[in-house]
């Protein structure tokens, strides 16, 4: 096959930098950053959280071609900031969203775990709709019913 080797789409070879910024020319206040061994997904949450940003004036990215493991994004600010420093505020706050989410989906499960008693609404067993039992019940508890039946 042409494709190239699983590992070279997310590991970096040795003296390979990860971010590479390019300043533009043609517009004020905006540059273009190569991310490498990355692809759509951390691309598309850089440009929503840069878009959420009031200092950004315009912020998108693309992946050039899907065989090559990079994108690139696009920053515009306002002037009051760099597109660099803007970058790096991004990140943190990315970083910061997705630990949020970490915790709130462990504690999620944590109370699955608790509630997993087997006993449901008025002392009922219920039904996991994988086949177990226990869980929180809800449009699952009825005897031998699956997901078809509602």
């Amino acid at each position: 096959m042409n494709a190239p080797n699983r590992y070279e789409l997310y590991v970096l070879e040795d003296g390979e930098k990860p971010v590479e910024i390019t300043e533009d020319t043609k517009i004020p206040n905006a540059a273009t950053i190569k991310i490498v061994k990355q692809d759509h997904t951390l691309g598309n949450m850089l440009r929503a959280q840069l878009l959420s940003m009031p200092q950004i004036l315009f912020a998108g990215y693309k992946v050039p071609h899907p065989l090559h493991p990079y994108f690139l994004i696009k920053i515009q600010t306002d002037g009051t900031i760099t597109p660099q420093a803007i970058l790096h505020q991004a990140c943190t706050k990315l970083i910061g969203t997705m630990s949020s989410l970490e915790t709130k989906f462990n504690r999620e499960f944590s109370f699955k775990d608790v509630e997993g008693t087997g006993v449901g609404v008025g002392g009922m067993p219920t039904e996991d709709p994988y086949g177990g039992t226990g869980g929180a019940g809800g449009a699952w508890s009825g005897a031998g019913r699956d997901y078809l039946d509602f």
